[in-house]
């Protein structure tokens, strides 16, 4: 099973790359970057790539199985156009490629919140690139709206200070749905059910 990936360096993406590697039904993973992550293993290839020229990329967006776990935040994107560019642009191109190639699942990671009709920009942002992506119609699309990542050794502040607070509730009993999920686990259950999906 061949598999690609976007958004490797990233907290989900790189404990999805380390699973990846460490599957034995994954026989290639094939990975798309604008920096290189310093990895390596016998089944890796790393491509580093302009997002901006697909006809330099486009022709190795072939396999079985696409996860895109593409994204950055608005600080460090440093304005909404700019963050749009990398969360909805960047991955529908991708998305894009991969069904043209004759791809045949596509994984992505979305928002709990993701809504086209959100008022809030990243909710609405996230909700527009699902649409876009379901108009694609490949033959297995999954999409993963996970609640609040604990990611490993995070520095964001406003995220940290959110997942205590929702910590505090839940030991409350309160927002169950809310729970934070570590990455590394967000990552396992992308992986299972991609390939029970390609498997079925």
């Amino acid at each position: 099973m061949k598999t690609l990936l976007i958004g490797a360096t990233g907290a989900t993406g790189s404990d999805l790359l380390q699973l990846l590697l460490n599957d034995g039904e994954i026989e290639s993973v094939e990975i798309f970057v604008r920096r290189d992550p310093q990895i390596r293993h016998a089944k890796l290839t790393v491509n580093r790539i302009d997002f901006e020229r697909p006809e330099q990329w486009a022709h190795r967006v072939k396999g079985d199985i696409l996860f895109s776990c593409l994204g950055t935040t608005l600080k460090d994107a440093g304005s909404k156009a700019a963050q749009w560019k990398v969360d909805f642009d960047y991955q529908y191109r991708f998305a894009k490629v991969a069904k043209e190639n004759g791809m045949k699942c596509f994984v992505l990671v979305s928002s709990m919140n993701a809504s086209s009709r959100s008022p809030f920009f990243y909710a609405r942002m996230k909700g527009k690139l699902e649409e876009a992506v379901r108009k694609l119609e490949f033959p297995k699309l999954l999409i993963f709206r996970p609640p609040s990542l604990i990611r490993k050794q995070s520095n964001r502040t406003l995220e940290l200070a959110g997942v205590k607070a929702i910590r505090f509730f839940n030991r409350l009993g309160l927002f169950p749905s809310l729970r934070p999920l570590p990455t590394d686990q967000l990552a396992k259950e992308m992986l299972r059910a991609a390939k029970e999906s390609v498997v079925g």
